[in-house]
């Protein structure tokens, strides 16, 4: 719900930026509100907090089928909670204050009513903060009209996981243009790779089974997938305004069976299953082969019973970054993982 206007009082010549609550950051120009702000990930502009610029293609792999996101091999890890980034031009920022006036001036800081957009960025009124220091922000003259540059305020995708209510919460400030603020939680390529992260679509993990239909008690089913199903994606993450880049790549290096059950075995015994050279994984069942062990398969043990055993195949994807400025590294594996029906039966011998 979008905060209702109020006045906010003055003392001598400076403006109070009163604190919200966590919830409160990302409540003005939601998705898809005709708010006059900065532009976020989708082209849209807006006035939240909560919002991001940053510009996210994918450059290669496959863009067709069944796609997810991989979930972090480690626990522990997770991307910055916020950072900061240039949202209003000086026309943008006129603009917006003059046709709403109602958003977030910074990740913690919300004003109510245009005429406190004005006072400090048209008429140089100081603003007292809460959570900055200096407690007093010099006031701007004419939203900087005529300067080449950008307002810049903090950005927490995810603002109410934010603990810390000190981070990022600078008032929104100006910035000369080609030039990053030297503050902290400052953008860098890193951060732009770490939020890429989860915005990676990787093709869903459907094995291709031998027999097919049902597989058959202490015979062992052969699980390959087709040379050139899984690529390399890679995606580009963007901050307009800065030159930041940062291209974050997953590569498939493996793939895990599970068999979901205990009365079972996998081929090989760690369920792991590598990717080849070729970018195949496992062997295609041949005709003649039915008695033999395949690279990568499962052995049944116990017959299926009315419902079927959920087999479980995950692919781990190996996670890289570089960017803009030359730096590199990695980032945790991710998995992501498909399951399918498997019936057995109960028959000791079969022709295929």
């Amino acid at each position: 719900m979008k905060a209702p206007r109020r006045a906010i009082p003055l003392i001598i010549t400076s403006l109070v930026v009163t604190l919200l609550s966590s919830s409160s950051a990302g409540a003005f120009g939601g998705p898809g509100s005709d708010v006059r702000g900065g532009a976020n990930d989708s082209g849209e502009l807006s006035a939240s907090a909560s919002h991001s610029r940053i510009k996210v293609t994918q450059t290669s792999g496959p863009t067709g089928g069944k796609q997810g996101t991989v979930a972090s091999t480690d626990v522990n890890w997770k991307p910055p909670p916020c950072w900061y980034e240039p949202v209003f031009t000086p026309e943008q920022l006129k603009n917006f204050s003059e046709n709403d006036g109602s958003g977030d001036a910074g990740l913690r800081d919300g004003w109510y009513g245009s005429e406190l957009w004005t006072d400090h960025f048209r008429d140089e009124k100081d603003a007292t903060t809460i959570f900055t220091k200096p407690a007093t922000v010099k006031g701007y003259k004419n939203y900087n009209l005529g300067k080449k540059g950008y307002f810049w305020r903090g950005v927490a995708p995810n603002v109410t996981e934010l603990d810390d209510t000190s981070l990022c919460s600078r008032l929104m400030f100006w910035q000369d243009a080609g030039e990053i603020p030297d503050v902290p939680k400052a953008p860098t390529p890193e951060v732009l790779a770490d939020y890429a992260y989860d915005k990676i679509k990787v093709p869903e993990t459907e094995v291709e089974l031998k027999p097919a239909a049902r597989s058959t008690v202490n015979l062992p089913t052969w699980v390959w997938l087709d040379r050139g199903t899984f690529k390399d994606v890679k995606v580009r993450a963007e901050l307009p305004g800065t030159g930041l880049w940062a291209e974050t790549t997953a590569q498939p290096v493996a793939l895990h069976l599970d068999p979901g059950t205990e009365d079972a075995e996998v081929f090989p015994a760690s369920g792991d299953c590598a990717i080849n050279d070729d970018g195949s994984i496992g062997t295609p069942y041949t005709k003649g082969s039915a008695d033999k062990t395949p690279p990568c398969g499962i052995r049944y043990l116990r017959a299926t019973d009315g419902a079927p055993y959920q087999l479980s195949a995950s692919v781990t994807w190996k996670i890289t970054w570089e960017g803009s400025d030359g730096s590199a590294g990695d980032l945790p594996d991710g998995t992501f993982e498909t399951t399918q029906d498997m019936n057995v039966q109960e028959i000791q011998s079969i022709n295929r």
